[in-house]
C-alpha cells in the first residue's frame, strides 16, 4: 500500500488509482479524545476527488458534532473537520473542472450545478450536495475510509478533513483561482466561518453604508460578520458577548461598541434600542442560544429591520417569537454557508481576501501541529482562540 508520504503535491502518479494509508483523528465516541491512528483511504469514484490535506482548522460545529449533542446524528468512527485546504492528489472519472496538483478549499455545502436549487439565483442550497449533518457515507452509500483491520469509518458533512487525505464529491470542493501557496493556510479558513459571516453581511442582510449592526457572539463567525459590515460601510457595529476579553481583537475586526450582557441591568436590546435611536438596521445571532435570539430580534428596529441567524441550535424548542410581533415590521431569516454558491462564487471570495477586503489574518489565533488536535479543541471550549490551524 502507498503512504502519505509518497504525495508532495507535485507528483501524485505513485498514488493515483491506488489506495492510501495515512494518519487521521478519529473519534470513537461522543466527546471522545481523539485518536491519532493509521487508516485506508480509497481512491476516488465517479465525480470524487482524492486530497492531501495541508491546513484544517476547527470550528464549533466540530466542536458539537464531537460532544454528540444531537443523538440522531451520532454515527462512531467517524472523521470529522470540515474546514480545510490541500492539493489535488487524484479526481474520478467524469471531473472535469479540477486536476491533479490544484489547489483547493473544501466546502460542507456543495453545489453540483445541475439542480432545481443550483440554478436557482435566490438560494444556495443544492439538492444532492447540500449540508446533511445526518449524512455519513458517500453518495453510494459506502464509505472511502477504513481502519487498518478493514472496518468503515463515517465521513463527515460532506468533507471529513480531519485526515492526511481525504475524499470528497467534487462538488465540495473549490479551486482556487488564483492559487499563491503563500496564502493557501488563510483561505482555509473560507471553507466555512469567514464564508458564512462575510456572506450573512453580503448576501443574506445587504448591508448597507451608513447603517447600524449588531452582532450577538463574538467567535470567529461573528467577527467575520463584522469584518463584512466594516467593508460594507456599516456605521455602528454593535458587539454582545460576556467575554470582555474579545474585545481588544473586535475592534480591529470593526466593533465600534461592546456589551458584556453580565454588566448590564436592562435587557440588551433595551441597551441596544438606546444606543441608535429605537433599534440597529440588522442584527446576527452567532450563539446557538434561543434568549440570546429573542435578544437579537429584539434589537433591531421596527419596521425594518432583520434578524439573520447563524447559531447552530440543539434544542428541540421552537423559535422565541409570537406570530404578532412580525406585523411590526421585523424580520428574521437564517442563511447557510453565508449565502454563497460554493464552487461559483467562492473564487471571487478568495480574491477579494487576497487584495485586503477582508482581513484573514486575526481569525487564526493558534497553530498546531496535527497531532495536537485535542489541545486543538481544549483551546477552542475554553474560549481562548477564534481558529486553531492545524499543520498537517
Amino acid at each position: 500500500m502507498a503512504t502519505s508520504e509518497v504525495v508532495n503535491g507535485n507528483n501524485t502518479n505513485e498514488t493515483k488509482g491506488k489506495t492510501i494509508t495515512c494518519k487521521a483523528a478519529v473519534a470513537h465516541g461522543p466527546g471522545e479524545p481523539f485518536v491519532v491512528e493509521k487508516i485506508v483511504v480509497q481512491s476516488p469514484k465517479k465525480m470524487e476527488v482524492r486530497i492531501k490535506i495541508l491546513y484544517t482548522s476547527i470550528c464549533h460545529t466540530d466542536l458539537s458534532a464531537w460532544q454528540g449533542e444531537n443523538e440522531s446524528q451520532q454515527a462512531y468512527p467517524r472523521i470529522f473537520g470540515h474546514e480545510a485546504s490541500g492539493v489535488v492528489e487524484s479526481v474520478g472519472e467524469g471531473v472535469s473542472d479540477m486536476k491533479e496538483g490544484d489547489m483547493v478549499v473544501t466546502i460542507f455545502n456543495g453545489e453540483c450545478g445541475e439542480c432545481m436549487y443550483c440554478t436557482c439565483e435566490k438560494t444556495n442550497m443544492c439538492e444532492k450536495f447540500g449540508v446533511n449533518p445526518m449524512k455519513k457515507e458517500m453518495c453510494d452509500g459506502t464509505s472511502r475510509f477504513s481502519t487498518i483491520e478493514g472496518k468503515p469509518i463515517f465521513h463527515f458533512l460532506n468533507t471529513s478533513t480531519f485526515t492526511e487525505y481525504t475524499v470528497v464529491d467534487s462538488a465540495c470542493v473549490v479551486k482556487l483561482h488564483p492559487q499563491p501557496t503563500a496564502t493557501l493556510k488563510n483561505l482555509t479558513l473560507l471553507s466555512c466561518g469567514i464564508s458564512t459571516g462575510v456572506g450573512a453581511a453580503w448576501n443574506t442582510a445587504n448591508v448597507h453604508a451608513g447603517s447600524s449592526v449588531a452582532i450577538f457572539g463574538l467567535g470567529a463567525v461573528g467577527l467575520a460578520v463584522a469584518e463584512g459590515a466594516r467593508a460594507r460601510g456599516a456605521s455602528k457595529i454593535i458587539g454582545v458577548d460576556i467575554n470582555p476579553d474579545k474585545f481588544i481583537t473586535a475592534q480591529s475586526m470593526g466593533i465600534t461598541d461592546f456589551i458584556n450582557p453580565k454588566d448590564e441591568v436592562k435587557p440588551v436590546y433595551e441597551r441596544i434600542r438606546e444606543m441608535t435611536g429605537g433599534g440597529v438596521h440588522y442584527s446576527f445571532e452567532c450563539t446557538g442560544n434561543l434568549h440570546v435570539l429573542r435578544d437579537a430580534f429584539l434589537s433591531v428596529h421596527e419596521g425594518w429591520g432583520l434578524t439573520v441567524i447563524l447559531g447552530i441550535h440543539t434544542s428541540p424548542k421552537l423559535l422565541p417569537i409570537h406570530p404578532m410581533e412580525l406585523f411590526d415590521g421585523r424580520k428574521i431569516e437564517a442563511s447557510v454557508f453565508g449565502g454563497f454558491k460554493g464552487k461559483s462564487q467562492l473564487p471571487n471570495l478568495a480574491t477579494k481576501c487576497m487584495q485586503g477586503v477582508i482581513n484573514l489574518d486575526n481569525f487564526i489565533t493558534h497553530e498546531l501541529p496535527f497531532e495536537e488536535i485535542n489541545k486543538a479543541f481544549d483551546l477552542l471550549i475554553s474560549g481562548k482562540s477564534l481558529r486553531c490551524l492545524l499543520h498537517l
